[in-house]
């Protein structure tokens, strides 16, 4: 269960991404954040988000129009 949920549905590139790296600054290490979009440059975005961060992409899925991402933040 994700210890928070950023709703960034209609929201652009980059903004997605810069709310996401706001939001995970208030959870702690080990917890997830959740973050659902529709910008299909999302899936990008988050990939390289993890692989800039070090914080662990557990899981990207799409449903439809929609993205969720499953974000853990780095120890």
């Amino acid at each position: 269960m994700p210890a928070e949920t950023l709703d960034a549905r209609g929201l652009k590139c980059p903004i997605p991404v810069l709310r996401a790296r706001k939001a995970i600054r208030a959870i702690g290490n080990g917890e997830e954040l959740e973050v659902l979009a529709t910008d299909p440059g999302a899936v990008k975005d988050f990939q390289a988000f993890s692989d800039a961060t070090g914080h662990e992409l557990v899981e990207s899925e799409r449903n439809g129009d929609e993205f969720r991402f499953l974000i853990r933040k780095k120890a």
